[in-house]
């Protein structure tokens, strides 16, 4: 009886707790405000005083020189996602603030964790869900606070700017993880093993009725059993519950400098993206996208139920979300083939019925020119075309192992900070590998969030006998970042580290000749090497250019000779199979790992 008692009057002072010292921010400044980093954090350690089941915690560094927060949420107090993964609990990650512009998120999650707890205090949310929060993660862009950005915004008064304090986008460095924000999100994404993930956002572009779209990870790229329950039911769920809460959605609305009614493609999430990132560990990523123009309580309001929205579904589904993302990762396991590449399928058109407003030209005021608008006064609601479906462009065969030589420890360093199992050789080893040659590539002229992106890449493999020193890195693919590990290492991969640049030292060429010295050597291994010789007097006739120019021609024989530097274009990520090479990998490929 007496701990009864006790019980109740802890619950009554939660309860007075709730009304007296747990308002937000942005509710007590009039839902016109978005909270400062430092209101934010402060509010989310107020919780962890008052209630049971939320814990903050640091998890690792940015650039703003602050500290990455992770608010974990648990009906039963446990905050150890080893023991949620055992117990077969949905695991919903929340992003917050990338673009500290847009800080919808920031407000409506904190107002959903107090709703949470004060839910736990009372023994009415569910054991089967377990909640992730990053409060802010762009901290260097939420520092830099003004009324002044995003100038077409509506509300709130003031908030951060879109880039860190690199003045990086972090939503495009997932891949190169440029930013500590980058490392320490792979950091906590590993520990969590998400279930759901969602990254909130406000859009720009075009307008409309919605307060809320959504961005789901492309089903076809995503792929296999998870892409179809995606589209066939999870989306379908979720735009029919926020319609009975009085927020009908839309997806993402794709229409840039346009007219949103001839409709749009869906945004493909490569992994530069948060959600594409996810997708290749096969978690079910989401990034809501509330429409700028709406008032910020619209907004901030349509946010929490979309989240609660997910709680529910996750509440309500997560036998079946468990055992999907299990039958996933078995799938990737046993599938051979993987595409690396996408382009739109524009042989499949969905329709879809969209409310928007009439777009039309009116003349500009500050050109005295014709440009376009859309006119509120004109609403309608029609049937319009997406594009929603994505085809392979290009796929490879996994290898069943990569090598990587110990002097690339950035790529190497990167992967195991996606816990990435690798075993170092113990001895100098010699394998039969395939080689990729770079053959040709095209780079950005402009640089794109600090790099000139390699893109349109064309490769040769070649089967060569390479001797590996003791300490590079053996890579098995039977593990859990088989998928990561393929979209990563093969060079044509949309966001592969090739594309970002890791590599191109080998794409110039470091030894060379001189003129008039390899002259003599030339053609002696000419007359030694007929076979040389008589693609080189093809060459000539087949191009007059050539044929004029000895330079060339030197060049020519000396790439074609054992003289030639071995390194240049080759790409340092060897392809193993343990054809030809069983005795000496059977004890170095681990076997299969999944992290704990």
């Amino acid at each position: 009886m007496y701990r009864f008692l006790i019980f109740l009057l802890v619950n009554i002072f939660f309860i007075q707790a709730s009304s007296q010292d747990v308002i937000t921010p942005y509710e007590k400044m009039g839902k016109n405000y978005t909270a400062t980093y430092e209101e934010c954090i402060k509010y989310y350690y107020q919780l962890e005083e008052h209630y049971q089941g939320i814990r903050v915690m640091e998890m690792g560094e940015t650039d703003s020189g602050f500290p990455l927060h992770l608010i974990l949420l648990n009906a039963e107090n446990n905050f150890n996602p080893k023991t949620w993964k055992r117990k077969k609990q949905v695991v919903l990650l929340i992003n917050n603030g990338i673009h500290p512009g847009e800080p919808d998120g920031i407000d409506a999650s904190m107002m959903l964790a107090r709703d949470i707890v004060q839910k736990i205090a009372a023994g009415e949310f569910s054991k089967q869900v377990s909640i992730a929060i990053i409060p802010v993660y762009n901290i260097g862009g939420a520092l830099n606070r003004s009324a002044n950005f995003r100038v077409d915004q509506n509300g709130p008064d003031e908030f951060g700017s879109r880039g860190n304090a690199q003045n990086l986008d972090l939503n495009r460095d997932f891949i190169k993880c440029d930013s500590k924000e980058a490392r320490s999100f792979a950091t906590i994404f590993h520990y969590l093993q998400p279930t759901l993930f969602m990254d909130n956002h406000v859009s720009d572009g075009a307008d409309y009725s919605y307060v809320m779209t959504l961005a789901s990870t492309q089903s076809d790229k995503l792929g296999g059993v998870l892409g179809n329950y995606l589209h066939q039911k999870m989306e379908p769920a979720l735009f029919e519950s926020m319609k009975a809460k009085s927020f009908p959605m839309q997806y993402y609305v794709n229409a840039w400098s346009g007219d949103a009614a001839n409709g749009w493609n869906q945004f493909f999430d490569s992994p530069r993206y948060s959600s594409g990132y996810a997708a290749l560990f096969n978690t079910l990523s989401f990034v809501p996208e509330t429409h700028m123009l709406k008032p910020y309580v619209q907004r901030v309001e349509a946010t929490y139920q979309l989240m609660q929205t997910m709680i529910d579904y996750a509440d309500q589904h997560h036998d079946g979300l468990i055992a999907l993302i299990q039958q996933a990762d078995e799938n990737v396991q046993k599938q051979d083939r993987f595409p690396v590449s996408w382009s739109l399928d524009e042989s499949i058109v969905d329709s879809i019925t969209y409310a928007g407003y009439r777009y039309e030209q009116k003349i500009s005021d500050v050109s005295g020119l014709p440009f376009s608008v859309y006119n509120k006064a004109a609403p309608f609601e029609r049937n319009i075309p997406f594009h929603n479906h994505y085809k392979t462009q290009y796929e490879v065969i996994a290898p069943e192992a990569y090598i990587i030589p110990q002097g690339w420890y950035k790529v190497i360093d990167l992967l195991k900070l996606n816990r990435i199992n690798m075993t170092p050789l113990e001895t100098d080893t010699t394998l039969n590998v395939q080689v990729y040659y770079i053959r040709g590539y095209q780079s950005s002229e402009k640089p794109y969030e600090g790099h000139h992106a390699n893109h349109d890449v064309q490769v040769e493999m070649k089967e060569e006998k390479l001797l590996f020193r003791k300490g590079d890195m053996l890579i098995p693919l039977n593990q859990h970042g088989k998928r990561f590990l393929i979209e990563t290492l093969e060079p044509q991969g949309m966001d592969s580290y090739f594309t970002w640049n890791f590599f191109d030292p080998i794409l110039n060429q470091k030894e060379g000749f001189t003129p008039y010295a390899f002259e003599a050597i030339a053609s002696k291994y000419l007359n030694d090497h007929p076979e040389i010789r008589k693609k080189l007097e093809a060459k000539k006739l087949d191009d007059k250019k050539f044929a004029s120019d000895t330079q060339q021609q030197l060049e020519f024989v000396y790439k074609l000779s054992e003289y030639a530097e071995p390194a240049y274009q080759r790409y340092p990520v060897y392809r193993v199979s343990t054809s030809g090479n069983a005795e000496l990998l059977q004890e170095k490929l681990p076997r299969n790992k999944t992290d704990e």
